[in-house]
């Protein structure tokens, strides 16, 4: 990632837009989940867990 600072633009304003940046590419994301290693089995434990969650949100909006 790169940001260039404008002329007329001050650091904080360059540094927002950089964060910005990041934030919509999902680097850090990226960076928080291959912190430590998840093992396979452990992945798909999660992603079965998510999945429940998220069709027991939706089905409580349904109500």
């Amino acid at each position: 990632m790169e940001v260039t600072v404008q002329d007329n633009e001050s650091l904080e304003g360059a540094l927002k837009r950089f964060r910005r940046q990041c934030q919509r590419s999902g680097l850090m994301a990226e960076v928080r989940r291959r912190s430590h290693y998840v093992k396979p089995s452990e992945q798909r434990r999660l992603a079965v867990e998510k999945a429940k969650r998220k069709q027991a949100k939706r089905a409580a909006n349904r109500r």
